[in-house]
């Protein structure tokens, strides 16, 4: 069984490596793994330190390596996160599909019980939940804009979410290869949402730990795309 795990990049320099690391480090016993960078036009350096990263099999010789050769893709132009995740699902090859952000909010210690529930069979689709798991240091707005967001999701598809917009989703590889994604800013979260729910399947949370960052340490979502998730919701529900 191989894993792919799918990381976004953009402007993410000072915790790039160290990400990479921890996702290497993770013990998932005989799951293969392959990660997959997609650098969205960064500037600051992130861009430089991924060339030097493609096709390497490892950014710590004391872990195990990963089984298949680091992938890069580079984009021509800052396009935003979906974007990055429509450009890297198209390059995974894995029986199982793991988004992880580039900043060290999430910790790739969670990939086995966010995995669990898809290897045994029970799902097709796992979220990691910040808000029944251990969720510090997370901005009073983000909260509030996130629970909106995620009881408008509820309400509009009739599901059970407790955090829509959370980074840590996993998948069987097949099922979000099948989905077109076409929007390409953060409301990437209620599209896949949307659609995965659209197709029948029964999304299950498992609690994870997060450590939030600020504005000034480099967090980029806003109010504005906020306003874009909202309307995503309500979009997806008339329209495939």
């Amino acid at each position: 069984m191989l894993l792919s795990v799918v990381m976004p990049v953009f402007n993410e320099a000072p915790t790039l490596e160290k990400i990479i690391e921890l996702v290497q480090r993770v013990d998932l016993g005989q799951i293969q793994r392959e990660l997959v960078l997609v650098d969205d036009f960064s500037t600051d350096g992130s861009r430089e330190i991924l060339e030097r990263l493609a096709g390497q099999t490892t950014v710590n010789p004391e872990a195990r390596p990963f089984d298949r050769p680091i992938k890069v893709a580079f984009h021509p132009k800052n396009q935003g996160k979906g974007a990055a995740l429509r450009t890297g699902f198209g390059l995974t090859q894995g029986d199982l599909v793991i988004i992880q952000d580039a900043d060290l909010e999430y910790d790739p210690g969670d990939f086995p019980a966010l995995l669990e529930p898809i290897i045994q069979g029970r799902t097709k689709a796992v979220y990691g939940s910040r808000f029944t798991g251990q969720a510090r240091n997370m901005a009073f707005l983000n909260r509030i804009g996130n629970r909106f967001l995620t009881w408008s999701a509820n309400l509009v598809y009739g599901t059970r979410l407790s955090d829509l917009e959370t980074c840590y989703k996993a998948f069987e590889g097949e099922l979000i290869r099948s989905i077109r994604i076409t929007v390409d800013r953060f409301n990437i979260e209620p599209e896949i949402t949307a659609k995965i729910l659209k197709k029948g399947v029964k999304i299950q949370e498992v609690p994870i730990s997060y450590f939030g960052r600020q504005f000034e340490e480099g967090k980029k979502i806003t109010w504005k795309d906020a306003v874009s998730c909202l309307a995503t919701i309500i979009k997806f529900k008339f329209i495939d």
